[in-house]
């Protein structure tokens, strides 16, 4: 009777509403703290398809770096850190102006779901690919493979020789007619990159979209590069 009486006792309320304030007061920096490091920092993504097999997997987790971090250290931005072959993250949304009000409320429904769920078709503006060509390059392709030349460069080379990570391709089988005036039909002329523009492949090289189809892609929609699998375990590492 006496614990029923002192649990809703005044002493015991006033504890209770201070107890749930400051709840509310670290969900709230947390969110805070979260907010700052997903949008400056870091992001986390899924790979929700199979474009970029054999090496990466559907359902992969991938730790991204934002390309707001290179602004924080001098001399550097996202077009001075990457090189040919990282996997970088597209975000075509980065075109379009979005409303202050529905990108806070995105985030705190990317914050409550932990990422599953979003305002934004993140399936038609959201790719994961592999940057070949950076600004400048002369870009060619035959049977899949991809010849660079770099810029102020005398001779071109394979798309492996310029990348010290090795990464496997998937091939696919092309019917005898099908020719370089069909879509993904592995050969494609000579193209020069511009100075805010870089060519991403696919690692499946069949028919999946990709520069290909979408042309050369600004810098500015490349919104980071992928830094660490960390999912699944047993092939956690950097991509």
């Amino acid at each position: 009777m006496f614990d029923k009486k002192r649990r809703f006792s005044y002493a015991d309320q006033k504890y209770q509403r201070h107890l749930l304030r400051w709840i509310f007061v670290w969900i709230f920096l947390f969110f805070i703290i979260y907010t700052t490091l997903t949008s400056l920092f870091f992001s986390m993504r899924v790979l929700e398809n199979e474009t970029m097999q054999p090496g990466l997997q559907k359902g992969d987790k991938f730790i991204f770096s934002s390309h707001q971090v290179y602004s924080f250290i001098p001399g550097q931005d996202i077009v001075s850190s990457l090189r040919r072959g990282n996997i970088v993250l597209v975000d075509k949304s980065l075109q379009e102006q979005k409303n202050f009000f529905t990108v806070v409320v995105d985030t705190l429904l990317r914050f409550i779901s932990a990422q599953r769920l979003t305002l934004f078709n993140t399936e038609d503006n959201l790719f994961i690919k592999r940057i070949i060509g950076l600004p400048g390059d002369e870009i060619t392709m035959n049977n899949y493979i991809i010849r660079v030349k770099p810029k102020n460069e005398l001779y071109s080379f394979t798309e492996f020789e310029l990348w010290d990570r090795p990464y496997e391709l998937k091939i696919p089988s092309i019917p005898a007619l099908w020719n370089e005036l069909f879509p993904f039909s592995g050969n494609m002329e000579v193209i020069v990159l511009g100075d805010n523009e870089c060519f991403l492949l696919s690692d499946d090289r069949s028919n999946t979209n990709d520069s290909r189809t979408w042309g050369p892609v600004p810098l500015d929609l490349v919104s980071g590069k992928a830094l660490f699998r960390y999912w699944p375990f047993t092939r956690a590492g950097i991509p």
